[in-house]
C-alpha cells in the first residue's frame, strides 16, 4: 500500500452507527447516522405519503441521488399525494427542466429567492420532508450523493432524525409559512423578521425553534445561548464552528463549571472553516475543554447536547446559522436522550485527533495563527462560497 493511502489510527475502522429509536416527550424519534440509511428512509417516507408532502432543501443537486428524490416525488404526486418543494435559489442547482417529472405530474415546485440584508446574503439554510402532517426528516443533509456516500469515498458524516408526534403538526405549520412567503414575487424581509421572532412552537419539552434575520438573536440563538450560560455540562458534535469571541468564552465556561467537549472537522469542503474554527481553540483549552477533529471523512453533522437539553436540525454554530439564516432546529429537553447523543458524539473522539494544549501549542506557528484568524474573518464576515476560493493553503 503506497504512503498516501495508509489511513491513520483515527481514520481506520469507522462506520455510522446503525439507526436507533428513543421515545420521549410524546416523541418517536429515530436516528439515522448512515447516508444510506438516511436515503432509504426519506425514499420510504415518500413512497407511504398518503395525502400530502411538504419539502424543503438548500441544496437539491442534479446527479443521480437528487433524481431518485425527485423520481419518487413524482410517483406520490401522480397516485395524487399534494407534493410541495421548495428549493433555496442560490444553494440548488435542480431548476424546473430537472423537475419537469414533478411539476407534469402536478406537483408545486417553488425557489426561495436569497435576500440582501443590511450587510449579508440571507439564506434559507433548512432541511426538511414531512408526510401527511404526521412524520417528519429532518436534519443537516442535502439531497446530493455527497451527503449518502460513505465515509471510505468521504461522503459527508452527517445525521438524520424521523420525528414522529404531535410536534410535526407545528413544523408543516411552519413549511406552510415558508410557502407563504415563497409564493410571493419577492420575499418581505421585514415580515420575515418579524415573523421569525413571534413564531413559536412549544409541545411540553419539546419544541421547535427558528432562526433567521432579527435585530435582536432569533429563538434558536437566543435559547441554545441561554443554555449555554447556565450549563454545566456540554458536549456538540459539529460541521461548522466559528462563533463570535465573546459566545467562545461562554463556551469555555461551561468547562470551569463542569464539562465541555467539542468534536469539530478535520476534513471538509472548506478548509477555511477549520482554520475558522481553530481560531479559538487556545481560548477553550485553556478553560480545560476537550477538543477532537473528526478525520475519517467530511463532517456536516449539527448536534449540540446542553446539560440534558438536546438541539437538532439544519444550524451550524457559526455567525451565519446564529444569527442571519434561517434555520430550523428542533430542541427536546430529557435527560435519557441527552445520555444517549452524549455516548453517540463520543463514539466518534475514538476517530478522531485529539488535540491537547500541546498539540495546539506545536501547531501555533505565527503564519499558522495569522491564517487563522483570517479564516474566522472570511467565513464569519464575507461568505462560504467565496472561502472555498481563498482558503489561505489550510
Amino acid at each position: 500500500m503506497a504512503d498516501e493511502d495508509r489511513k491513520s489510527p483515527e481514520e481506520a475502522g469507522f462506520s455510522p452507527e446503525a439507526p436507533f429509536t428513543v421515545q420521549t416527550e410524546g416523541l418517536e424519534l429515530t436516528f439515522y447516522a448512515d447516508g444510506a440509511d438516511r436515503l432509504d428512509a426519506l425514499l420510504t417516507m415518500i413512497g407511504q405519503a398518503r395525502e400530502s408532502i411538504r419539502a424543503y432543501y438548500y441544496i437539491f443537486a442534479r446527479d443521480e441521488c437528487a433524481a431518485s428524490v425527485r423520481d419518487a416525488l413524482t410517483e406520490a404526486a401522480q397516485r395524487g399525494v399534494k407534493v410541495t418543494l421548495i428549493l433555496d435559489d442560490f444553494g440548488s442547482t435542480a431548476d424546473s427542466l430537472f423537475l419537469s417529472p414533478l411539476l407534469e405530474a402536478g406537483g408545486q415546485f417553488r425557489r426561495f429567492s436569497p435576500h440582501w440584508g443590511t450587510r449579508y446574503l440571507i439564506r434559507n439554510h433548512q432541511k426538511m420532508l414531512i408526510a401527511d402532517g404526521e412524520r417528519a426528516l429532518i436534519g443537516g443533509f442535502n439531497i446530493e450523493k455527497a451527503y449518502f456516500d460513505p465515509p471510505e469515498v468521504n461522503g459527508w458524516n452527517d445525521l438524520g432524525v424521523c420525528v414522529k408526534g404531535e410536534a410535526v403538526a407545528h413544523l408543516a405549520a411552519w413549511f406552510d409559512l415558508l410557502n407563504e412567503w415563497t409564493s410571493e414575487q419577492t420575499v418581505n424581509l421585514r415580515r420575515v423578521r418579524q415573523q421569525v421572532r413571534q413564531w413559536q412552537a412549544r409541545s411540553g419539552q419539546a419544541r421547535w425553534l427558528v432562526g433567521g434575520p432579527s435585530r435582536r438573536l432569533s429563538p434558536w440563538a437566543e435559547s441554545v445561548i441561554k443554555d449555554i450560560e447556565r450549563a454545566c455540562q456540554l458536549d456538540m458534535i459539529m460541521a461548522y464552528f466559528s462563533p463570535r469571541g465573546g459566545l467562545a468564552r461562554r463556551l469555555g465556561r461551561v468547562a470551569t463549571r463542569g464539562k465541555a467537549n467539542f468534536v469539530l472537522a478535520g476534513k471538509s469542503d472548506n478548509a477555511a472553516t477549520i482554520g475558522a474554527s481553530r481560531a479559538h481553540y487556545g481560548r477553550l483549552l485553556k478553560t480545560g475543554a476537550d477538543i477532537y477533529e473528526f478525520q475519517p471523512c467530511k463532517l456536516h453533522t449539527k448536534l449540540v447536547v446542553v446539560d440534558d437539553a438536546v438541539y437538532i436540525g439544519s444550524a451550524n454554530f457559526d455567525m451565519r446559522s446564529l444569527y442571519i439564516n434561517l434555520e430550523i432546529m428542533l430542541r427536546v429537553e430529557d435527560a435519557e436522550l441527552a445520555d444517549r447523543m452524549r455516548a453517540f458524539i463520543a463514539r466518534h473522539e475514538q476517530f478522531s485527533t485529539h488535540v491537547t494544549p500541546q498539540v495546539h501549542r506545536q501547531r501555533l506557528t505565527i503564519w499558522n495563527r495569522l491564517r487563522w484568524t483570517m479564516s474566522w474573518w472570511l467565513v464569519s464576515v464575507v461568505d462560504y462560497t467565496v472561502t472555498r476560493r481563498l482558503n489561505l493553503g489550510l
